[in-house]
């Protein structure tokens, strides 16, 4: 590295610039002309003496330097926000900010519709951007490019902070036609034709193996425990599909509980406690440890665990 005084500003840059991969795009990001992020670029080219994005086949490619400092120079920024956010202010009611958000559509329509309601009355100038798993990677989430994420997770990153947002039982849901309505237990439960949804994680997902119990969760381990089987003929990862499926005359849907309940003034379905016992699920929120302190996202994760405590 040249012998300099550092710019706070340039590490920021290169931060951006090897997330994005693109000047353009982390000019915009920043807020930047096009010619003020070359400059920027050329600066850092000259004080740590390595081209840092070099011009490949596939796009701008980060040299060896670049992918080591990587890492230093986000736990540089991470400390050095920390150490300023304290002074900073965060204004609900004239903030302008996107916050991007990973939800299932379970997620999705049991929550944000509360969100939203707390928004418009004390945020209105805050902006949802509302993601599906598949969207999102983690890597998006641990370098800060999605807020938060909300949804059920076999597993996640240790560096990433996380808070249980409830605990939710499970529904059956069928249609009001459907004969078993009269003679609903676990046999008719067994004989009958299964939906079953579920999107747990985050990335593109792989097609189900309906023999592997412990890829399709808790409904069928639970019945595995039992020594039983149910009969699955669709295999959808959107429960609003699902919950549409339901009422169909021949098919029951297990879900969970929350989101059963959307459908409950719906005349055209039936809802019933299952005929054996699954254990709860649990739905969480998670994000980077690059936003742990940033004021408006703790003013935003407040009011998520306060919309979900109202709820229950």
């Amino acid at each position: 590295m040249q012998n300099e005084r550092i710019d706070l500003n340039l590490l920021e840059y290169l931060d951006v610039l090897l997330r994005e991969r693109n000047v353009t795009r982390a000019a915009s990001y920043l807020g930047l002309s096009q010619p003020a992020m070359s400059n920027g670029l050329r600066r850092l080219r000259l004080m740590f003496n390595d081209p840092l994005l070099v011009r490949t086949s596939e796009g701008m490619t980060p040299t060896e330097r670049a992918l080591e400092l990587q890492p230093l120079i986000r736990e540089a920024l991470a400390q050095v926000d920390k150490a300023i956010q304290p002074q900073a202010a965060f204004e609900p009611a004239t903030t302008e900010r996107v916050f991007r958000i990973m939800a299932s559509d379970y997620a999705e329509s049991t929550i944000i519709p509360r969100i939203l309601h707390r928004l418009r009355e004390e945020a209105p100038g805050i902006v949802l951007d509302i993601m599906t798993p598949s969207d999102v990677s983690f890597l998006d989430v641990e370098q800060g490019k999605v807020d938060m994420v909300i949804n059920r997770f076999d597993s996640i990153p240790q560096s990433f902070h996380q808070k249980l947002i409830w605990n939710d039982s499970f529904t059956c849901l069928f249609s009001a036609e459907n004969p078993i309505r009269d003679n609903f237990n676990l046999k008719t439960y067994l004989e009958a034709q299964h939906v079953w949804v579920s999107k747990t994680g985050m990335g593109v997902g792989v097609g189900i193996d309906p023999d592997d119990v412990q890829r399709l969760g808790w409904v069928d381990e639970a019945l595995t425990k039992l020594g039983k089987k149910r009969h699955i003929t669709i295999f959808t990862r959107h429960y609003q599909a699902a919950m549409l499926l339901a009422e169909q005359k021949d098919l029951i849907v297990t879900l969970p509980t929350r989101a059963a309940h959307l459908k409950q003034q719906n005349p055209r379905v039936i809802l019933r406690e299952p005929p054996f016992s699954i254990p709860a699920m649990e739905l969480k929120m998670a994000w980077s440890p690059l936003l742990q302190n940033n004021p408006g996202h703790q003013w935003m994760r407040r009011l998520i665990v306060e919309v979900t405590q109202s709820q229950d």
